[in-house]
């Protein structure tokens, strides 16, 4: 009888090994023993390399010194940015007539009744109170000034953003072409464009405008673009079996299809433009803006709040009207005649409120229907300083807590990052790429820190990535925490609501003025403004994520008898992961922007330069510190956004 020989068994990998993390890495430690040692060859270890910067202040400032030589001459300013510069200037003055004629009531009244049309009573009841408020608060005049500076540069930057959301929806090419230019937009800090700008208009509104059309175009492209590519394939079957030509297509199924998601372009660019009221007012824009500027700059947290509320109240009241428009059905949209008349009947009731408001002489908000309220607050703000700044027992005060958390968290994470050979940076750079991504995104995130080490500012740019990390985790364990405790509580998460649209809307200057008053100067401050910037968003998208987690997986979970924290980690937090870091993405980038405006209060690091370079008109300074901070954020934003893999050749 013939035996049967059994197979030799296989070599059975270790668990670890078996994973797809685990390969890469692996593949990654593979090259790192063959190109380390030769880069040791060429270079030592430590810093980045003298031998591989350039130095690129000999251009920039060459280009600097032309356009202030050329700027009165050059027929490139004098027929082209001169026309423009002069159509911007003529369109805000227009519009800022034109509310000044209609007079507070004749705007509050359209304000109501458009809010009326859209979203119903209550919110035109809220819209009226909101506008009534900024009279209240003695920023009328400001607020129409920035009012009409916002409809200029909101409506300039739907007509850019439609436009190249449309090229993009249309052509695969395009849209590729676009995406870097549209990331760089989004992720340049305002500093250090405004530079650009500066030079190029001069301090003033045309400044102003085109600096905020830049930062808030984005979205607005990005959303069209989205809209036009997810629309029903089955509807544009349709329609190209009637026999549509390409436009009647776009115009009867593309863009109808698309409407929510233009509507919610709309309403993001909207606040992204209020977000840059402030910072536009550093170059001229003036209005509300530059009320918040001036009490920065005198740490005036009374006329700071009296002029922050107002940017509040407007940014609620469009993110309301506009999302609410966003939400109606398609029917009631469509509807014959429920368009254009409602329009004209609020146009002609603000134009009866308007004549008659003239006619009794009271276009301007009364004098004596004027709430001070800067010094109560200034009042408050200073008893919270005298006790809380170093004044309490036992726990000391939060100037302490600020030089504590200097000391044992910035300082360590700053020095060990610039102790790292600037090789190995790029390593835990790869590595942390390559995980949650593909080659290219490694490839990607590893060029952008590269580039930084080119550029001449590893220190600095380290220094700032020291700040983010220390924010970002302080962001996370307070978002993640409170994300939770609102996903599990209908109750909690409705009063938390209000708090987060407040702090989502405040202009980022303000946020300066309380932590400089409780902290002092210096880089805590700078993270205390970024942890409280940032963790609104963190907190909505971790409780949605976990609100949208398959109810039958939690049902299940349950008649396993799985007690609420067993279905929190071992249900939710799993099928939530995408939410999670999409928050952790988020977070990132919005620390960014906050740590870089702390260079104004001592943050230092590449913040420090951008605001440096814009103050003393130093082109090259400025530019090259903005150049960091978009590798930084493009390194940053690969590092913590999976890509997905759309091809297993891909991945």
């Amino acid at each position: 009888m013939a035996t049967v020989t059994a197979p030799a068994p296989r070599l059975a990998l270790p668990g670890v090994l078996r994973h797809r993390a685990a390969h890469k890495l692996l593949l990654l430690a593979l090259a790192a023993a063959i190109l380390v040692p030769l880069a040791n060859a060429h270079w030592a270890s430590g810093s980045w390399p003298h031998a591989l910067t350039v130095d690129l202040s000999g251009p920039l400032g060459r280009a600097n010194d032309w356009i202030i030589d050329n700027r009165d001459s050059s027929p490139l300013f004098l027929y082209f940015f001169g026309y423009l510069s002069n159509a911007v200037v003529l369109s805000v003055r227009a519009v800022y007539l034109v509310l000044l004629a209609a007079g507070w009531a004749g705007v509050t009244a359209f304000g109501a009744l458009v809010a009326w049309r859209v979203a119903g009573v209550r919110l035109a009841v809220g819209t009226g109170v909101a506008f009534l408020a900024c009279g209240l608060l003695g920023m009328w005049v400001p607020t129409m000034q920035t009012l009409a500076l916002m409809v200029v540069a909101v409506l300039t930057s739907v007509v850019v953003g439609a436009l190249l959301g449309l090229a993009g929806g249309l052509s695969e090419r395009t849209d590729r072409a676009l995406r870097p230019v549209l990331d760089t937009m989004q992720v340049l800090p305002a500093f250090a464009y405004l530079l650009p700008v500066v030079l190029v208009f001069g301090i003033g509104v045309p400044a102003a405008v085109l600096a905020t059309v830049v930062y808030a175009a984005p979205p607005m492209a990005r959303l069209t673009t989205l809209g036009l590519r997810d629309a029903d394939p089955e509807v544009l079957e349709a329609v190209d079996s009637l026999g549509a030509t390409g436009r009647q297509r776009l115009l009867t199924a593309r863009l109808p299809l698309a409407r929510k998601q233009l509507l919610l372009g709309l309403n993001q660019t909207i606040m992204m433009a209020l977000s840059m009221a402030v910072i536009a007012s550093v170059i001229g824009a003036g209005g509300l803006g530059d009320r918040v500027y001036q009490a920065l700059a005198s740490v005036d947290v009374g006329a700071a709040l009296a002029a922050g509320i107002p940017i509040v109240l407007l940014a609620v009241v469009l993110d309301r009207v506009t999302a609410a428009a966003g939400e109606q059905t398609d029917e009631s949209a469509d509807a014959p005649g429920s368009t254009l008349r409602p329009w004209l009947y609020a146009l002609g009731a603000t134009v009866a409120v308007a004549v008659v408001v003239r006619l009794a002489g009271a276009l301007d908000w009364p004098s004596g229907w004027t709430l001070n309220i800067a010094e109560p607050v200034n009042r408050v703000v200073d008893w919270m300083t005298a006790h809380l700044y170093s004044g309490v027992p036992y726990l000391g005060g939060t100037a302490d807590w600020a030089g504590h958390f200097t000391t044992w968290v910035l300082d360590p994470v700053r020095d060990g990052l610039q102790w790292l050979p600037w090789w190995s940076v790029l390593l835990i750079v790869a590595a942390l790429a390559w995980v949650i991504g593909t080659w290219r995104t490694a490839l990607t995130a590893v060029l952008a820190m590269a580039a930084i080490g080119v550029l001449g500012v590893w220190k600095p740019s380290l220094d700032t990535l020291s700040q983010v990390l220390a924010a970002v985790s302080v962001t996370l364990v307070l978002g993640f925490a409170t994300g939770i405790a609102a996903a599990r509580s209908d109750r909690f998460e409705r009063a938390l609501r209000p708090v987060l649209d407040v702090c989502q809307t405040m202009p980022q200057f303000v946020y300066l003025i309380p932590v400089v008053a409780l902290f002092g100067v210096g880089r805590a401050p700078a993270v205390a403004a970024a942890v409280v910037y940032a963790l609104p968003a963190v907190v909505r998208i971790t409780t949605q994520g976990l609100r949208h987690v398959d109810p039958a997986a939690l049902e299940s979970a349950r008649s396993l008898g799985a007690t609420s924290t067993q279905q929190l980690r071992q249900i939710q937090l799993p099928l939530a992961r995408p939410a999670l870091l999409l928050a952790v993405n988020q977070g990132v980038v919005l620390v960014l922007a906050v740590v870089i405006i702390g260079g104004l209060v001592g943050g230092g690091a590449l913040g420090y330069d951008a605001v440096f370079g814009l103050a003393q008109g130093d082109l090259a300074t400025g530019l090259v510190a903005g150049a960091a901070i978009v590798c930084l954020g493009l390194m940053l934003d690969r590092v913590t956004q999976p890509t997905e893999r759309r091809t297993k050749k891909g991945a």
